[in-house]
């Protein structure tokens, strides 16, 4: 992960249209400095979890498909955690590498009871056939297998990841240098670190190296705390709901600078404050907020990476 915060902190030193208030992180780490972020993982009730190889299985398909949710009002994280979830519990053999090659979007919109298309469902099913074939090609068929592979470590598992699987390979040009985001591999990573709780599947010696996870909300709520700032143009562009497209400038900061704002955050807290926290549990604090927020004005891209 030192490429997504290297390449990260330059888009945010060249950046035009989103910029990173050092005063409103000044003002966020003060104002938490004695309440360390700290949301329970599973803090509505919504993933499957046993404790064993299938609980890797279900959150790596999970992740493979935890993305773009706002073209449909009704649609959310929750209704793709939950439905995984349900599917599973119904059917412990639904998400066998075999199985995942072979399912039709209609196929997946049962599984989740969902009663209409999903957004870029035929990416979802793209990702889904990837998944299994790679799993079967490389790891038995089991995710599992591919976080025993990477020795209790958070770094080479985003790696493998991203090598064995295309559809998480989460990267963009900007300004001609490439930058590295990996929101849904690092995703797959916490959310091993949070369902086993930092034990089994969830072990990591470098836990410490995840960034947060850039997707829509994270910069919304930046935004609303007074870290992050955008110019005129782009401000007016998500009031009005407007589409930016993914790759452009406009996206990759918005991004960009949510990873590095919030990597000063954790600077800072250590700086004046002797407290040592996760990007992760940072994230999974300013996701919360977000969420519970049903008038945040969040950016809208069509993307397969979150």
């Amino acid at each position: 992960m030192d490429e997504v915060r290297a390449t990260t902190a330059w888009v945010a030193s060249r950046s035009s249209h989103v910029s990173v208030d050092s005063s409103g992180i000044e003002r966020v780490v003060t104002t938490i400095k004695d309440s360390t972020p700290k949301v329970d993982w599973d803090f509505e009730g919504i993933h499957y979890f046993d404790n064993g190889p299938l609980t890797v299985q279900y959150l790596f398909v999970l992740d493979a498909l935890n993305f773009c949710f706002w073209p449909d009002k009704d649609l959310s994280y929750d209704h793709l955690a939950s439905g995984l979830k349900a599917a599973l519990q119904n059917d412990k053999s639904v998400f066998d590498a075999d199985r995942l090659q072979k399912y039709t979007g209609p196929e997946l919109r049962k599984l989740l009871k969902w009663p209409r298309p999903l957004p870029l469902e035929d990416e979802r099913v793209r990702l889904l056939h990837e998944v299994g074939l790679e799993l079967e090609r490389n790891f038995e068929g089991k995710a599992s297998n591919l976080v025993d592979s990477c020795g209790k470590s958070a770094v080479k598992l985003v790696t493998l990841v991203t090598r064995h699987f295309p559809g998480f390979r989460d990267h963009s040009v900007y300004k001609g240098h490439q930058v590295f985001l990996y929101k849904r591999a690092q995703i797959f990573a916490a959310d091993l670190l949070g369902a086993f709780k930092g034990k089994g599947y969830g072990e990591f010696n470098d836990k410490g190296a995840i960034t947060i996870f850039a997707d829509y909300i994270v910069p919304a709520v930046l935004r609303q705390l007074g870290v992050l700032r955008y110019s005129s143009a782009l401000a007016g562009t998500i009031e009005a709901e407007g589409e930016i497209d993914s790759g452009s400038e406009e996206e990759v900061e918005l991004r960009a600078c949510s990873v590095y704002a919030v990597e000063k955050m954790r600077e800072l807290m250590w700086k004046k404050f002797g407290k040592q926290v996760l990007s992760a549990d940072l994230d999974l604090w300013l996701w919360s907020i977000g969420v519970q927020c049903p008038s945040l004005q969040h950016h809208r891209t069509l993307s397969i990476y979150y």
